[in-house]
């Protein structure tokens, strides 16, 4: 379980700008890395909130639309609207859970196991591009950097669960 750490004051209200906003400059790089991801699966008739779920599913990650809502947080009405495109261009198939009918199970067709494997090339090549001029060491940096920064924020929602109880 993480535990909350004392923050830095990198940050302060009087004298936050923009441009060294982290939460901006996520924003902006999530944004542009969306971006060419869509430009790149547009011929491939994908949408980023259709090839997103086709991603986790055919990485494994989700194998239930409440796996997918939750992984994605999104609402299940979302998730429900992209796997009916999903399901329409036939690449996703659902099927009712014979041990509890709530549950929707996902499966890729042979079509979508077919169309898959191109979300991961093309993300593959839009972080490479977006990451050009970064050395092996920077790269493993940032992705640790990243990683402390969710531990931290997971530390601060645990504590507030734990003060509401």
């Amino acid at each position: 379980m993480p535990r909350a750490r004392k923050p830095p004051d990198f940050y302060r209200a009087d004298t936050m700008h923009s441009d060294d906003s982290v939460g901006l400059l996520f924003r902006r790089v999530l944004a542009s890395l969306t971006q060419e991801v869509d430009r790149r699966l547009a011929p491939h008739d994908l949408t980023h909130a259709q090839w997103v779920p086709l991603y986790k599913l055919f990485r494994g990650e989700c194998t239930t639309s409440a796996e997918l809502a939750r992984d994605l947080q999104l609402d299940p009405a979302a998730v429900t609207r992209a796997l009916d495109r999903l399901e329409a261009k036939g690449l996703v198939r659902r099927t009712r859970s014979q041990a509890d009918r709530r549950v929707v199970q996902l499966a890729l067709t042979a079509d979508g196991r077919r169309v898959a494997p191109i979300v991961p090339a093309a993300l593959a090549e839009v972080f490479n591009a977006h990451l050009a001029g970064f050395s092996a060491d920077e790269w493993a940096t940032l992705i640790e950097l990243l990683q402390r920064m969710l531990s931290n924020g997971e530390a601060l929602r645990e504590a507030a669960v734990g003060q509401r109880a």
